[in-house]
């Protein structure tokens, strides 16, 4: 008892130091918004990623010079920069053109359709929706769209593209939100006379913002006519790439069909096996626990998505054909209990990984030690 009466002035101190840093904090968050009306007036973009970056540098060093850890100081800057983009994606932002747009979200109520509808919208844009039950508006709005976006599940793009064959202005942008590219564009330039692009969001509809998020160009017909989109997604703070189709879908098909289903063959094997993935959490090291809630997050979603975007064509098909061909190859050194094998193997795609293995064990640590540090 003794010992808590000694440290009562310090926790005292300790409490009034954090209302201090909070009262700070509120009073940055107050100068953010002046930042955020001047960025709308003056059509900034919300994420600068060189200003962020020279921050965070001088930040690190501020902390150093006062013997704070950098990386910590790091991770509290950037927490406090996300919040103030944050703050400025429940408002309005800059539009990249002179004239409010017209823009039309084919499946616009859906979860992408609906994101990217409200920004546009905050951003001064026009915009309209279509589903099945409103389909019969489209003659009204179509001479005078400048865009129109496929929003549509992956299976059911291409025949909407076509059902759009001949409807739009010559003018107006042919665009598509699906993860795969050369198939929508096909159908896109076949089904329409004028401009066409290939876009992919690389995001699920539950981001808290844009910011940061990253926007794939692809290009079908006459490009420069979406330059104004292109800058309209930096405005919302996003990163933009440019991608050849064949070459985005062929990474794609790693990327998602083959992780996907990675993840179903992980839970359905948990399923097989009875492992109940609340008591696999009391034993995990965090390693592990990181990769249970990855798995974890796939099915909490909708399993026709994650079907779709597996099964999306026959390249990813073939993929996952070769993929489980090579799991009998390495199944073997378990049944002759070849752990030389194994050993030649692991050390093979080390070579392989080369550096990145290096930053991968950097980053990878990174999100461990944060992920055990809140949740464990």
């Amino acid at each position: 008892m003794s010992n808590n009466t000694d440290l009562s002035a310090q926790r005292q101190r300790i409490d009034e130091i954090d209302q201090k840093i909070l009262d700070l904090l509120n009073e940055r968050n107050q100068v953010s918004r002046d930042v955020i009306e001047y960025k709308i007036e003056n059509q900034l973009p919300v994420f600068v990623a060189e200003r962020e970056e020279e921050k965070s540098i001088r930040f690190r060093d501020m902390a150093a010079e006062r013997d704070l850890d950098p990386d910590w100081a790091e991770d509290f800057l950037r927490m406090i920069m996300s919040a103030s983009r944050a703050t400025q994606s429940t408002n309005t932002f800059p539009r990249a053109t002179k004239e409010p747009k017209r823009i039309l979200f084919v499946g616009g109520e859906g979860g992408m359709g609906s994101l990217y509808r409200k920004v546009a919208d905050q951003s001064g844009h026009k915009t309209f929706s279509i589903d099945k039950g409103n389909w019969y508006e489209l003659e009204e709005i179509a001479p005078e769209l400048d865009l129109a976006i496929v929003t549509v599940p992956i299976n059911a793009t291409v025949s909407v593209i076509e059902r759009l064959s001949n409807q739009l202005h010559p003018g107006t942008i042919l665009a598509d939100f699906t993860s795969n590219k050369t198939a929508p564009l096909e159908a896109m330039l076949k089904a329409h006379s004028g401009p066409v692009v290939g876009l992919h969001p690389m995001h699920g509809p539950d981001v808290p913002n844009l910011s940061k998020q990253l926007m794939v160009f692809s290009d079908g017909r006459d490009p420069n006519a979406a330059e104004w989109f292109k800058e309209q997604c930096k405005l919302w703070g996003m990163r933009v790439v440019e991608a050849d189709p064949a070459n985005h879908d062929h990474v794609m098909n790693l990327v998602q069909g083959l992780r996907h289903f990675v993840a179903l063959l992980h839970g359905s094997y948990m399923k097989e096996y009875d492992l109940n993935p609340h008591q696999m959490l009391e034993y995990s090291s965090p390693v592990y626990r990181a990769e249970l809630m990855m798995t974890g997050r796939i099915f909490a979603q909708d399993a026709e998505l994650y079907a779709d975007i597996v099964f999306a064509n026959k390249e990813r098909r073939e993929l996952l054909v070769s993929f489980f061909k090579h799991h009998e190859r390495l199944i073997e050194m378990v049944e002759k209990d070849d752990k030389a094998g194994f050993i030649k193997e692991f050390e093979a795609v080390t070579d392989f990984f080369g550096r990145f293995a290096t930053q991968a064990l950097k980053e990878s640590g990174y999100l461990i030690n944060r992920l055990s540090d809140r949740f464990s």
